[in-house]
């Protein structure tokens, strides 16, 4: 590829009155509004403070701003440039949605966390956001510390996070979020909640995992509903909540003495071989591992607990380990094997239990995709405003998620970054007819030959009425 013109004779003018540069926001704002997104932060978030009036507006600012790659609050500017004011009203600076969020309360953060919930119930009905939900969906649990830099970050502190597979202690704020999807969708976010940093992955779980059934429910998911978390979330009273709910679990459990032993029992010829399509690297074994052994035996958790003991499944995969001295003469004397305990009530079959929990890293492109876009930064140095930062994301991240599944099967399972390249930040010019006076009609003149140009009708048109019949 090369320029067509000299550098001499190329210039460059900001003065296009009627040039966006996202005109997908039409179909994701358009859905929003038929959600009631503004209608639902109307009715439940009610801020105190001269700041907090005109909630709707403000929050609707903030949720495009950051559909459009906005991670801080000075980012949101972004949605103040050429024709927006024609297309979008109400749209507000970024000093005025900063002084916005530092006026949350915490239980204003509960009242907009409700309202996340809500929208996630009401884009479920008007897009297949979950398709399948009637038969099988899962809940996935997971925290991850984000980092934060400085001494102005309230409730920072040091918590243990992944990096390269490591765990390391990380300064910053601990973000937990419960995610809800099917074998055939992209999961969305059913409730998320802040932390400080120096918060147990554990603490306030199960509350966390309460609504987010009541949501899932709500949303549609009439059939099986199973609950996934890692080691983290193996707790009496994470159990109790899926209990209390009729929703089955499938956690990691611990391998503690009482585990080890139940293990042990297990006999030599009840172990299932399996292999997997693909490698997948084991961080404890520092390797390669394309095949396993499964088996499984029933197992009382929680015994110390008074009231609180649970019968279920503990389905074990055991993994071979590598003979280190092999290559230096030395042979082993009998095999030895990593042990991955599962405590489960899957009313599955061995191995679809086992590949079902597996797949709860599904929890980790979430967790990315949130990091990859708003999350990047936790923008405030008020733990209330990064509280409401936090929920935004996930009304964000649901929004940007249900476009996707009306433009294609592609886009339905696409990474947030891809759906806000190939739908969301697509240039467009303003061209308006009809009474000067009035509204009349507005045309966008997108560029030709947009390669996801068919995607991004269907998106369009899904989500704006057709045009009013005309007599002959």
């Amino acid at each position: 590829m090369e320029f067509s013109h000299a550098a001499s004779r190329t210039q460059a003018i900001f003065d296009d009155e009627h040039a966006i540069s996202f005109a997908g926001l039409a179909p994701a704002l358009r859905l929003a509004q038929r959600c009631g997104l503004e209608r639902l932060v109307g009715e439940h978030v009610a801020l105190g403070t001269a700041d907090g009036v005109n909630a709707p507006a403000k929050v609707a600012s903030i949720v495009a701003g950051m559909a459009c790659g906005a991670d801080s609050i000075d980012d949101l500017d972004l949605l103040r440039h050429g024709g927006m004011d024609r297309m979008f009203t109400g749209i507000r600076a970024p000093s005025t949605l900063g002084s916005f969020l530092r006026a949350f309360t915490w239980g204003n953060v509960r009242q907009l966390e409700k309202v996340a919930r809500q929208v996630l119930v009401s884009l479920a009905a008007h897009t297949p956001l979950l398709p399948g939900k009637d038969v099988l969906a899962f809940l996935d649990i997971d925290s991850m510390q984000r980092r934060t830099y400085g001494y102005a970050k309230q409730g920072s502190g040091f918590g243990h996070t992944k990096i390269q597979g490591k765990n390391v202690l990380v300064k910053g704020l601990n973000a937990l979020t419960v995610t809800v999807s099917t074998p055939l969708s992209a999961p969305v976010v059913a409730a998320s909640r802040l932390r400080g940093g120096t918060t147990g992955s554990a603490r306030g779980a199960s509350w966390a995992v309460r609504e987010a059934i009541g949501t899932a429910r709500q949303a549609g998911c009439t059939g099986t509903l199973v609950l996934r978390g890692d080691s983290a979330f193996y707790g009496a009273e994470v159990i109790a909540a899926c209990r209390d709910h009729d929703t089955r679990f499938s956690v990691t459990a611990k391998l503690d003495p009482k585990v080890k032993a139940a293990i042990a029992t297990i006999g030599g010829d009840a172990w299932r071989p399996i292999a997997y399509p693909r490698a997948i690297f084991d961080e404890q074994a520092g390797g390669w591992v394309s095949d396993a052994q499964v088996a499984e035996v029933g197992y009382t958790a929680f015994t110390s607990k008074k009231g609180k003991a649970v019968t279920a499944r503990l389905i074990v995969r055991r993994v071979r380990k590598l003979n280190e001295q092999a290559e230096r003469g030395q042979d082993e004397l009998f095999p030895a094997y990593r042990y991955y305990p599962i405590f489960t009530d899957s009313p599955y079959t061995l191995l679809q239990a086992e590949e079902q929990h597996r797949d709860h890293a599904v929890q980790e492109q979430v967790n990315a995709d949130l990091i990859n876009g708003p999350l990047a930064h936790l923008p405030s140095g008020v733990f209330t405003a990064n509280a409401a930062w936090l929920t935004l994301t996930a009304i964000t991240h649901n929004l940007l998620r249900a476009p996707g599944c009306l433009a294609s099967a592609f886009h339905a399972k696409a990474r947030g970054a891809t759906l806000r390249r190939h739908l969301i930040s697509v240039p467009a010019r303003l061209a308006r007819r009809g009474p000067a006076a009035g509204r009349g009609h507005l045309t966008l003149h997108l560029p030709t030959g947009w390669r996801w140009q068919p995607a991004w009708i269907n998106a369009f048109t899904a989500t704006h009425d057709p045009p009013a019949a005309t007599a002959a």
